[in-house]
């Protein structure tokens, strides 16, 4: 299977520390996100792995190319400009040859037994057409998320009517959240070129599938596992100190320290 990792980003929530550093190089405890990330696309059955790059991003190639066998083979192309995760998308049609690929964000991690993509894949073998893996998200995270509007098909998966990018709690009555992880065919690449600039003016990826959703089948899956969204200070923050918490002897160290943390004002 081929996987797209989009890394181009410009990670201004996390400046200065992004003005030389590719936010997906972040560590969480001792490991760059991104690390996360290709090991769960390898984990997923993943043979050839596109990670879309683009200013100061060169450290993630580096990254990549010491030390470890990564069990797939990565490649690289640059987003010369930050014009959205549906421009990152469609500069991969020459990478995933007209065949099925899986999409997964460089700032966010799938903790999962079964990896997301798998579950995709599952699912896609009784409901052809692309599909994305969903969570229930809260009224007040509703704005932070591409949400899907949908009719339920089977349990835990609903077939899209509407996706919204980012809307307003007020503008929807779904609260199913897109997590990041998608399983797309070339199709997907004509809705691209359809589709105008959305929000902040970027090609939305969102918008894309949205068109898609017209004509095909394109269904949402709810995600079994835990998602860490990375793409802020305070989700890095949380993954941080949910992955030390893991580590006996880390957790035995910062005990005093949440202690302290639990009993601020």
């Amino acid at each position: 299977m081929r996987v797209v990792i989009p890394a181009a980003g410009r990670g201004t929530r996390f400046l200065p520390a992004t003005r030389a550093m590719p936010k997906e190089m972040l560590p969480v405890v001792s490991k760059p996100i991104i690390e996360y990330v290709v090991e769960e696309a390898v984990a997923a059955g993943a043979d050839d792995i596109l990670i879309i790059t683009g200013y100061a991003k060169r450290a993630i190639e580096d990254h990549f190319d010491t030390g470890t066998a990564w069990g797939a083979r990565i490649h690289y192309i640059r987003q010369n400009e930050a014009t959205g995760l549906g421009a990152a998308i469609a500069l991969a049609e020459g990478f995933t040859r007209g065949e099925p690929f899986g999409v997964l964000l460089g700032d966010t991690i799938h903790e999962s037994t079964v990896p997301v993509l798998s579950q995709l894949v599952r699912n896609r073998r009784v409901l052809a057409g692309c599909s994305m893996a969903v969570e229930l998200v809260p009224d007040d995270r509703v704005s932070d998320y591409g949400v899907v509007e949908g009719v339920g098909v089977a349990p835990g998966v609903w077939k899209c009517t509407r996706l919204l990018e980012k809307p307003a709690p007020t503008a929807t009555t779904s609260r199913l959240g897109m997590t990041g992880a998608y399983l797309l065919n070339s199709s997907i690449y004509d809705a691209l070129r359809t589709i105008e600039p959305g929000a902040k003016g970027e090609i939305q990826l969102t918008d894309a599938i949205g068109v898609l959703s017209r004509e095909h089948a394109v269904y949402a899956v709810q995600f079994d596992g835990t998602r860490y969204d990375i793409g802020d200070r305070v989700g890095w923050l949380r993954a941080n100190i949910e992955f030390a918490r893991r580590d006996p002897a880390l957790r035995e160290k910062l005990k005093g320290t949440v202690e302290t943390w639990q009993r601020l004002p």
